[in-house]
């Protein structure tokens, strides 16, 4: 069995034997760097191979898959660099699948980045500690009106949007595997697929759902925002459906137009399963992720005047 580890430097190939490869902390500086090299911006692809060729990896260490694959565990640790140099504000993703240096990405020092690596790590486990503190010590209650008993997904909806990108993908894959997905890959980091709008993320990647005894590939993506999503959305996710999966799932925290599901199910197309806000809601209430339900019972109590006139001998 292969061993994954991102911290330290072994990790298994194939075969079990042990290769060396610098852990995604060794990796900021050199990921930083290779993309200066590249002329300041590149593609994903691009600067993994830059990283690779700066490293000066071996073959075998190129070839250790993460996991069970399709991602190789450098291709994972560089993943690692590039949200780690964002979140410390030296590398910016603004357009889909293209990286670039921040102004401040140039003007840092070698000796800088540790430093920052550790202050932006301190920051996330705070605010992590601050968000478990908070959820431990209440349950908001979302629909307390009968008479208006959807009122419920508005707030949900609303702690979606404010999810970072890495949290986004862990609930992508948490609504996933709850609803019966035996086996679910997201590329790493470039299963982000920012296009330069705060509310307009994607989450993308395949998996297979299991159906009684049958199973199906499935590509997927989650899409935080637009708030309306059209035949346009459809289109391109279909497009990049071709290969990777038997069956399509397109999940948006918004609404899908008719033209939208009309093109869903394009007689002659592959269909695609559309899963707007109200329903992305719907499954977390169903599987209890985030959102807890109390049942309640309603008494209706009415006078029985018959009861009354007997005992009276009327």
């Amino acid at each position: 069995m292969q061993r994954r580890n991102v911290i330290g430097n072994p990790v298994g190939d194939s075969s079990g034997r042990e290769v060396a490869l610098p852990p995604y902390t060794d990796l900021l500086w050199p990921t930083l760097q290779a993309l200066i090299g590249l002329g300041g911006s590149a593609s994903i692809e691009e600067l993994e191979k830059a990283v690779i060729a700066r490293e000066g990896l071996s073959e075998a260490a190129r070839s250790v898959l993460h996991g069970d694959g399709p991602v190789t565990e450098i291709e994972y640790r560089v993943g690692w660099a590039r949200t780690y140099l964002k979140g410390m504000g030296l590398l910016a993703n603004t357009r889909r699948g293209v990286w670039s240096v921040t102004d401040r990405g140039r003007a840092v020092q070698e000796s800088e980045i540790k430093p920052l690596q550790v202050a932006y790590t301190a920051e996330k486990r705070r605010k992590r500690l601050v968000r478990n503190a908070s959820s431990r010590a209440q349950v908001v209650t979302l629909a307390a009106a009968p008479e208006d008993p959807e009122l419920w997904r508005e707030p949900v909806l609303a702690a979606v949007a404010e999810l970072p990108d890495e949290g986004f993908e862990r609930l992508a894959v948490a609504v996933l595997r709850a609803a019966g997905f035996t086996t679910i890959s997201v590329p790493p980091h470039g299963g982000h697929l920012d296009t330069g709008s705060d509310n307009d993320v994607d989450v993308e990647g395949t998996g297979v759902l299991r159906v009684s005894l049958l199973g199906f590939s499935v590509f997927f993506r989650f899409l935080r925002g637009p708030e309306r999503a059209g035949a346009d959305v459809v289109r391109e996710f279909r497009a990049a459906m071709a290969g990777r999966g038997e069956k399509g799932l397109l999940v948006t925290t918004g609404t899908f137009g008719d033209d939208a599901r009309a093109e869903a199910h394009r007689l002659g197309a592959p269909p695609i399963e559309l899963v707007d806000g109200d329903g992305l809601c719907d499954l977390l209430k169903e599987h209890g992720l985030g959102v807890h339900t109390t049942v309640r019972t309603v008494e209706d109590v009415a006078l029985v005047p018959a009861f009354f006139a007997e005992l009276g001998g009327r």
